[in-house]
């Protein structure tokens, strides 16, 4: 593993997390459904590539590690679902824009939660993704279609972010990819109650949909990712998939023909400088070995 390859693999996987709002748009099903579907092809998908590398990801588990990835499963089904409400009600460039405020929420919950000391930078970066959050804001009528999905994509950005903080806490030393197996797992079987009902009804071409989210943008993306980190730091990495939001927002414009205004142009870019900063400050050895929860 070069770092000329390791730097492709994090941008194709940057891309490929940014198209997974567009499969959000494309698939006619509930959340829900989605949500199981793409967990199912994922842990399929993983299970292969996993056997690519010869790694276990299915090996014995303490009962506190199972526990904890029962947790950030549950939380990871949250994410899910909440992220796909936001797409099919305020379209894809709002939904990703409303889930990139996570940093902002660790912030606030290790200030908060965990009496972790806030510093002064650490409030500017809120204060950054709090004035892009506005300009993204369609309007202040709680009516409004876009102000909704807004609303569901802040959700998915805070139970993302309660995602990585349980995964930097309780699943580091953790194989990734084992995690990520588990998590999906998990949501599979979180989901199954919600969903199952309405799986024999899904056309032909949604099944393919859901394939190439599980498959690409979950498996593929998550194996690029991690295997990246074996050449570049999880800051550098990080900084690469802070591009997510532009990736995902060209892509809305291009397919869907949902154009940005140029008010919303402006707070994603002051989102999307709030993550990179955010990335630039986190010392290198910190995350390293503790992964913060699975790419969306």
């Amino acid at each position: 593993m070069t770092r000329h390859r390791a730097l492709t693999y994090i941008h194709i996987a940057a891309i490929l997390f940014g198209l997974t709002g567009v499969f959000g748009e494309l698939i006619q099903a509930s959340a829900a459904v989605i949500t199981l579907g793409r967990a199912v092809f994922a842990v399929i998908s993983l299970g292969l590539f996993a056997r690519m590398r010869r790694r276990p990801l299915l090996g014995a588990l303490t009962p506190a590690q199972l526990f904890v990835l029962v947790v950030a499963g549950a939380l990871l089904a949250a994410h899910w679902v909440t992220f796909f409400i936001s797409v099919k009600v305020g379209g894809i460039a709002i939904a990703t824009l409303g889930f990139a405020s996570f940093p902002a929420f660790i912030t606030l919950f290790e200030g908060l939660i965990f009496r972790e000391r806030v510093r002064l930078a650490e409030w500017l970066l809120l204060g950054l993704v709090t004035a892009g959050l506005v300009l993204v804001t369609p309007s202040f009528d709680l009516a409004d279609q876009g102000t909704i999905g807004l609303a569901w994509g802040l959700l998915s950005g805070l139970t993302f972010a309660l995602l990585a903080l349980s995964n930097r806490r309780s699943a580091s030393g953790m194989d990734p990819m084992q995690v990520a197996c588990w998590q999906n797992l998990i949501v599979a079987l979180v989901m199954l109650p919600f969903a199952a009902s309405q799986l024999p009804a899904l056309p032909a071409v949604d099944w393919f949909w859901l394939a190439l989210l599980g498959v690409f943008c979950t498996g593929l993306s998550h194996f690029l990712f991690v295997s990246s980190l074996t050449r570049l730091n999880a800051r550098s990495a990080g900084l690469v998939i802070a591009l997510e939001p532009v990736y995902a927002i060209a892509f809305a414009w291009v397919l869907f023909s949902q154009q940005p205004t140029v008010r919303m142009m402006a707070g994603a870019a002051l989102i999307v400088a709030a993550i990179v900063w955010s990335g630039l400050r986190k010392a290198p050895a910190a995350a390293e070995n503790a992964p913060e929860g699975v790419p969306k």
